[in-house]
């Protein structure tokens, strides 16, 4: 075995192709619906959201598709990123020779996450077809930074609606996206027809992802020269991530092991996808058994709570229905620091595999999250983002689990951002203000006073 801990690729090696996980599935996905007719949704009713090369690749047959190279060129600014073996942090828990954590840490991107794995390739096919502005949602702001710093560097304007919970919490992200160029609203607004009625009903709404996704889509319908851009849940948002666990495979490669456990947070699911993707093919090709772990917060439990069928992506109506686990389209989650995970759905192919049992799903307080987080960031020096917070509860009860029951496991999990941008949640955490939050505090919209 390899006395080293950091394994980190060439450039030369960072993978040329995304993996599309579509012609592997155990079953035909459903298709979306058109919120309207509710008929399925065709490449032109996707037209005035996307480019159509994105919405090609929603649907592609294709097992791996290749990475333009002007995309390479912006990717490899950052990447490949390293992967580490937590060491430090075994030796705190205490763990026999046969227990191992490793984690793949995205927080060396521009935006401190793993979000700019798909905005870049998003803002290349947008500013190929001649899209001159971008209209998207984000939750923390981990994706409205990823979308402003892409919009930059391809010479497209961003709109970016953040939800008011995280708007209000994380200043300190909208001054990132702001200084970038964008335009930062807090969601819902007075600027849209779906903001204004969410504020009808609830004056004093937190806000959500499906609310903002309402506003950021709505713009870019009734706007010829805009274009709608989704930082999860989508095909093609999966696809772009899964660049993580390709070179995940390589480097876990590097350090002569096999995990046993692949584990990543999930919200709308892109960063799980990112990951657990590339190892769900090494599964089916008989190279690995890793059990494929999505860790949620009990506030917004999607997977482990919310009943599989379809639902409107959006608060609205005005996105595509997808079939997927959901709490609802208009069931608004308490304000959890964690606001990336803040979703009522989930992305429709990790559902599926959550619903054909290659994917397991575990729900969690973020009192024990952060617990966790703090412990990580004095052992290994890296301050995680909350919504990664949740990986490194599962890594930890996981290897406790095998320390307790004497077996050997390899552990690998996401390191999905940084939290720099989230010491008003720490802050809170330390002083003992921070609270936990069931799935029964959240908020139906239709029931709001």
């Amino acid at each position: 075995m390899s006395e080293r801990t950091r394994f980190v690729l060439d450039e030369r090696d960072m993978p040329t192709q995304w993996y599309n996980v579509l012609p592997d599935l155990p079953r035909e996905p459903s298709p979306y619906l058109h919120p309207v007719t509710n008929e399925p949704i065709t490449p032109d009713d996707l037209a005035p959201l996307f480019p159509m090369a994105l919405i090609m690749q929603e649907v592609s047959p294709e097992r791996y598709i290749d990475i333009p190279g002007a995309v390479i060129d912006v990717y490899k600014t950052y990447r490949p990123s390293p992967l580490n073996r937590a060491v430090a942090l075994e030796k705190v828990l205490g763990l026999p020779a046969g227990v191992k954590i490793y984690f793949k840490y995205e927080g060396v991107s521009p935006a401190g996450s793993h979000k700019p794995n798909t905005a870049i390739p998003q803002a290349y096919y947008n500013k190929m077809e001649g899209t001159t502005k971008i209209s998207t949602e984000t939750g923390a702001g981990q994706w409205g930074s990823a979308m402003s710093i892409a919009g930059a560097l391809f010479g497209i304007d961003v709109e970016v609606f953040m939800v008011k919970v995280s708007y209000d919490q994380k200043p300190y992200r909208r001054f990132l996206m702001e200084t970038y160029g964008a335009q930062v609203h807090a969601s819902p607004t007075t600027l849209t027809d779906s903001g204004r009625r969410v504020l009808e009903m609830d004056p004093n709404s937190t806000g959500s992802l499906g609310i903002a996704i309402s506003e950021a889509v709505e713009v870019a319908m009734k706007n010829p020269d805009v274009h709608y851009s989704l930082g999860s849940v989508l095909n093609h948002v999966c696809m772009h991530q899964t660049i993580i666990g390709e070179e995940a495979i390589k480097q876990m490669e590097q350090a002569e092991a096999e995990p046993d456990v692949v584990i990543a947070c999930v919200g709308g699911g892109s960063n799980f996808a990112g990951i657990a993707f590339p190892y769900y093919k090494r599964r089916l090709d008989g190279k690995s058994k890793a059990r494929l772990v999505a860790v949620e917060p009990k506030a917004c439990p999607t997977l482990t709570a919310g009943e599989y069928r379809y639902d409107l992506g959006d608060e609205a109506g005005m996105a595509p229905v997808a079939m997927m686990y959901t709490l609802g389209h208009d069931f608004v989650p308490a304000g959890i620091h964690a606001g990336g995970l803040r979703y009522h759905g989930d992305s429709p192919l990790v559902s599926m595999l959550y619903d054909t049992g290659d994917v397991e799903a575990v729900a969690v307080h973020q009192t024990e999250c952060f617990q966790a987080a703090v412990q990580f960031a004095r052992a290994e020096g890296i301050l995680p983002a909350p919504e990664s917070s949740h990986a490194i509860r599962v890594a930890i009860d996981e290897a406790l689990a095998a320390k307790e029951a004497g077996e050997d496991k390899t552990i690998l999990f996401n390191l999905s951002g940084h939290g720099h941008f989230d010491l008003a949640a720490y802050e809170a955490y330390n002083s003992g203000q921070l609270e936990d939050f069931d799935f029964a505090q959240g908020v139906t919209l239709c029931q709001a006073e």
